[in-house]
């Protein structure tokens, strides 16, 4: 009887060794595994600050400014070019158009003067 109780007992304590051994086993595996997911936050942070950083070089206001131009061929909004629409659909220039001049007549207005006022004599 005490050889089944010591055989019984040695069955107990191999299988709570195996299974200590599974679970440090099991431990290893899911520490490497945790390891290796803190490297991948760490990369993914490290990316997103870069491409923060990226970002807030490309989001310049002359760099914008430069491609609004040069891509989109964009200009500067200025009086001459703006137009105030109404309610109703109508468009209002915002600056009034310059005053029609008079065509050139070829001659200088001086010469044409002084050869009225000598014919006049």
């Amino acid at each position: 009887m005490l050889t089944r109780l010591n055989l019984l007992l040695l069955i107990a304590v191999i299988g709570s060794a195996l299974y200590l051994v599974h679970i440090e086993y099991t431990a290893r595996q899911l520490y490497t595994e945790m390891h290796r997911a803190e490297l991948e936050t760490r990369r993914i942070e490290l990316d997103f600050d870069r491409l923060q950083l990226e970002k807030r070089a490309q989001a310049t206001p002359l760099r914008v400014e430069k491609l609004a131009r040069e891509q989109l061929k964009m200009r500067t909004a200025t009086p001459a070019i703006t137009q105030y629409v109404r309610p109703d659909g109508s468009v209002i220039p915002a600056v009034a158009p310059p005053p029609p001049t008079t065509p050139p007549t070829g001659r200088p207005a001086s010469a044409a003067g002084g050869s009225a006022a000598r014919s006049q004599r």
